[in-house]
């Protein structure tokens, strides 16, 4: 039961490679999620079927995979049937798990394998271009995309994002200044614009649009999060504990007529987003000629 919660599905085959890759790329977007914008992040999944006390018709064997922003590894190992106690089998994946670990994060280690010629070792990797990752981002097999671009040096606690969400076609300074205000506003924190690359009323964005609209960033130094979640209650769930800066002109869309006319609708999805620990600091905009603040509303 705990795989088929992890997973949000029955596998075909609980031990088998595909799972291990599913249960990688599910850890390194959570990961992700924990993570301070920047940080290089790793998934592991591993998945066997190893010695135990009734004898086994099929093989003894195990899969590992590793995931990072821009690989894929996995590896299969098929033990001799009889060869080892169950602890032996143990001990043999477990130090292979932590070799594939140290190998992902690119830390030298020295391992004793502890294979038999009898044993079978298969193993390949994948490297993803940048490309390939937004690909992956549009399709939603990843959950965003950070390109830490801020001059600023952030400590390592600051967890809370303060997030200026928007399409940023273009990014002007009145986007800049907004964000400066509202992280002044809000305290510690780090500081990042982001763009959804799917968009709830027209197709997504394509690849050479994103990049393109990250170049802006680089060229002013800040750091940008591409996401794949158009609805702040879905960005909330991304990015909890975060505060969300918002312009008047977004936050009428409190209003039932955005739900389907369904006040209950409404108020659920808005209790959901207070409950991820999530803030909104709204900022005056220029609205049919007036300028609007939060007390006007």
């Amino acid at each position: 039961m705990s795989m088929v919660q992890l997973l949000g599905k029955i596998p075909t085959h609980y031990c088998s490679q595909q799972t291990a890759e599913e249960m990688a790329l599910l850890a390194y977007n959570r990961a992700l999620k924990l993570s301070s914008p920047g940080c290089p992040v790793l998934g592991v999944g591993f998945t066997g079927s190893l010695a135990s006390t009734q004898a086994k018709v099929g093989d003894h064997r195990f899969h590992l995979s590793t995931r990072t922003s821009n690989r894929l590894w996995v590896s299969t190992v098929t033990l001799s049937k009889g060869l080892r106690t169950r602890e032996q089998e143990d001990t043999i994946s477990s130090h292979l798990l932590l070799k594939a670990v140290a190998n992902a994060c690119k830390v030298q280690a020295t391992f004793v394998s502890h294979l038999t010629e009898s044993d079978v070792s298969d193993e390949f990797e994948k490297q993803f271009t940048e490309d390939q990752e937004l690909e992956q981002l549009i399709n939603g097999q990843i959950c965003f995309k950070v390109y830490p671009f801020s001059s600023v040096t952030h400590t390592s606690n600051e967890e809370r994002k303060i997030i200026l969400s928007g399409s940023f076609n273009p990014l002007h300074e009145g986007h800049l200044k907004l964000l400066e205000v509202a992280a002044s506003i809000c305290g510690n924190g780090y500081p990042c614009f982001e763009i959804s690359a799917v968009n709830a009323d027209k197709p997504p964005l394509s690849v050479s649009q994103i990049k393109d609209r990250v170049k802006q960033f680089e060229k002013v130094g800040k750091t940008v999060i591409i996401s794949s979640q158009p609805f702040f209650y879905k960005k909330a769930e991304l990015f909890p504990g975060s505060a969300f800066v918002i312009g008047t002109d977004t936050a009428v869309l409190i209003n039932p007529k955005y739900y389907d006319g369904d006040c209950g609708k409404m108020l659920e999805i808005l209790i959901a987003c207070k409950n991820t620990g999530c803030t909104f600091l709204v900022g005056g905009r220029n609205v049919d000629g007036v300028f609007k603040v939060c007390r006007s509303l």
